[in-house]
């Protein structure tokens, strides 16, 4: 059982994010079979930390960070964040999600998979989200193993993109209500 805080992340936290999205990230390539995808690996890397400075200096108004630490050693141990949908999700759904908040970043570091870090992200955020009177979001992966947790959380896609990212690597998008769905805060 772990102690768990959610918060906003600061300036000091920065160094440690970047290194977080680069371990994360890496970890995630390689266990999609990805690894070789080096200029992708480090484009994903790039764009999350572009997103932590666009949080920080809007002060959560461009984008919003979250950040779950484990209170025994102080570590970041997972990410969530919300901000406009994509260019990719307006492109691959006509602009129909245009006007739509997208969840994003959920990531969480691989020794703390399967534990409810991400849950206890995520429901977090919807909080966030009724907070600012919003109550549709979108969210979306080209991850197997996410697309696989989406699916059973959430339901089929709102949109597959068949073999986006080459043969049987399809991309997903879902569109979700906070009205039929519930929080639940639980490890």
């Amino acid at each position: 059982m772990y102690n768990i805080e959610i918060r906003r992340p600061n300036s000091d936290d920065i160094d440690e994010m970047n290194l977080f999205f680069r371990l994360v990230i890496t970890n995630t390539f390689n266990n999609e079979g990805l690894s070789q995808l080096l200029d992708d690996i480090e484009n994903e890397i790039h764009t999350k930390k572009q997103y932590l400075k666009n949080d920080l200096e809007s002060n959560g108004e461009s984008r919003y960070f979250l950040v779950a630490i484990d209170t025994s050693n102080n570590k970041i141990i997972g990410t969530i964040e919300i901000g406009p949908a994509s260019t990719l999700i307006h492109s691959c759904t006509g602009g129909v999600f245009k006007d739509l908040y997208e969840i994003g970043t959920v990531f969480v570091l691989p020794e703390y998979q399967q534990k409810g870090i991400g849950n206890l992200l995520l429901h977090a955020m919807y909080i966030t989200l009724l907070s600012r009177g919003i109550t549709e979001y979108c969210l979306d992966s080209g991850y197997k193993k996410a697309q696989s947790i989406w699916t059973k959380k959430f339901g089929e896609p709102s949109y597959v993109l068949k073999d986006y990212w080459g043969e049987s690597s399809d991309h997903m998008i879902w569109k979700k209500s906070l009205h039929d769905t519930p929080i639940i805060f639980e490890l």
